[in-house]
């Protein structure tokens, strides 16, 4: 299921709603760039968590559902995730035309300090440059972060580039990756102008 929400009495909603199923996973997402209601349900509470996190501090409404073979470990349902997420934030952004398209973050937890820098590019790619002290943070593998950060920018178009420049605790190097993603997002999906910011023109 696909719906694009095109316009309101406000003006433009920048929002789609996605739903992908496979023999590993099913998640259904509702985005909207404009803000609103968050609810986060993937059976990995921490993960739920950091989801609620990157849209509470992105500015998103968010309501994700997600079903998984958690039995197996929670892999295919983080990675899956970011698939639904970096796709339906694509498709709300829509041809791109007025985005501020770059940004960037630094976010600190405690004793970690992170940054993120993005670019809506439509060339996506990622540089993922932090180090997890702690192998696992409550049921959460703390390498799926990496995971969770390529499938986003990979089907969001998103040139996407982050550091923990210190960090002594896998929580909190986490939690400022996620908080310092949310940030930078918010930022670039900012309406700027009116049209594409590309010299080419197009993005």
């Amino acid at each position: 299921m696909e719906v694009s929400i095109c316009s309101g009495k406000d003006g433009p909603i920048r929002a789609y709603v996605l739903e992908r199923k496979t023999k590993e996973t099913n998640i259904c997402a509702d985005l909207c760039l404009n803000g609103g209601e968050i609810q986060v349900s993937t059976g990995i509470g921490f993960f739920d968590h950091m989801l609620t996190a990157f849209a509470f501090y992105g500015g998103l409404g968010l309501k994700l559902r997600a079903e998984g073979d958690l039995q197996v470990d929670g892999h295919h349902t983080v990675e899956d995730v970011g698939i639904v997420l970096g796709q339906a934030l694509s498709r709300a952004l829509g041809d791109r035309k007025g985005i501020r398209r770059f940004a960037s973050a630094y976010i600190p937890m405690d004793e970690a300090l992170c940054l993120t820098v993005l670019d809506f590019s439509n060339r996506p790619f990622l540089v993922f440059d932090a180090e997890m002290p702690q192998p696992r943070i409550g049921s959460y593998d703390a390498c799926l972060t990496e995971e969770f950060m390529r499938a986003f920018a990979m089907n969001s178009g998103l040139t996407l580039h982050m550091k923990c420049l210190y960090g002594k605790n896998a929580h909190h190097i986490t939690e400022a990756l996620f908080k310092s993603l949310g940030v930078a997002v918010r930022e670039a999906v900012e309406i700027t102008g009116a049209g594409v910011t590309s010299t080419k023109g197009v993005l």
